[in-house]
C-alpha cells in the first residue's frame, strides 16, 4: 500500500502583517490536512495487516531552507513542520514495530498551476517564476516517487531534496 500525501498551497501573507485566514488556510491544508490523511492511512494498514506499505510526504525545499522573502515565510513554516511530522512518522513506525516507510519528496520549482494559484492576483509575475528558469516538471517529481518505492525493502529514504540545476535557492 502507497499514500501519497500531494495536497499544498501558498498565500502571500507575511509574518508581520499577513492575515490570519491565510495562515490558517496553509495549515489546514500543508499540515493537518496531510497529518489527518497519514493518520488515515496507517490505521487502514494496521488494520489490514500491511507490514510494508509507505507513506509518502511531497513537501518543498521551503521545508529546508527559508525563501528571502516576506511572503513566503509562512509557507515555509508549514513546510518545516512536513519534514519534522515526516521523520516523527518515521520514529512511531519504527517503535510499532512496522516496516511501513515514511519519506519527504522536496522539490523546489515545479511547472505547474501552483504559482498562478499563489500569486492569483498577478498572472505576469506568476509567469515569469517559470521562464525565469528551466523548472522542475511533474514528471520529474514522480521519477522521485518511483526511485523511493524501487529501494530495497530494508531501505529507509528519508528525503529526496531536488530543485533546478538554476534555481539560486
Amino acid at each position: 500500500d502507497v499514500c501519497i500525501n500531494n495536497a499544498g498551497l501558498a498565500h502571500n501573507e507575511p509574518l508581520l502583517s499577513g492575515k490570519t485566514e491565510g495562515w490558517r488556510n496553509m495549515i489546514d491544508v500543508n499540515v493537518l490536512a496531510l497529518s489527518i490523511c497519514t493518520r488515515e492511512a496507517y490505521k487502514s494498514m494496521k488494520e489490514r495487516n500491511v507490514d510494508d506499505g509507505h507513506i509518502i510526504n511531497i513537501n518543498s525545499m521551503g521545508g529546508h531552507r527559508v525563501v528571502a522573502s516576506a511572503d513566503e515565510h509562512f509557507y515555509c513554516a508549514t513546510k518545516y513542520a512536513v519534514t519534522a511530522l515526516t521523520e516523527g512518522m518515521r520514529q512511531e513506525l519504527r517503535e510499532a514495530n512496522t516496516h511501513i516507510r515514511a519519506t519527504c519528496i522536496s522539490p523546489g520549482i515545479v511547472e505547474t498551476e501552483f504559482a498562478f494559484r499563489h500569486h492569483n492576483s498577478d498572472p505576469e509575475k506568476a509567469a515569469a517564476v517559470y521562464e525565469s528558469m528551466k523548472c522542475l516538471k511533474a514528471e520529474d517529481v514522480a521519477s522521485a516517487v518511483t526511485f523511493v518505492l524501487s529501494a530495497p525493502p530494508h531501505v529507509q529514504i528519508g528525503d529526496v531534496q531536488m530543485r533546478p540545476v538554476e534555481q539560486v535557492s
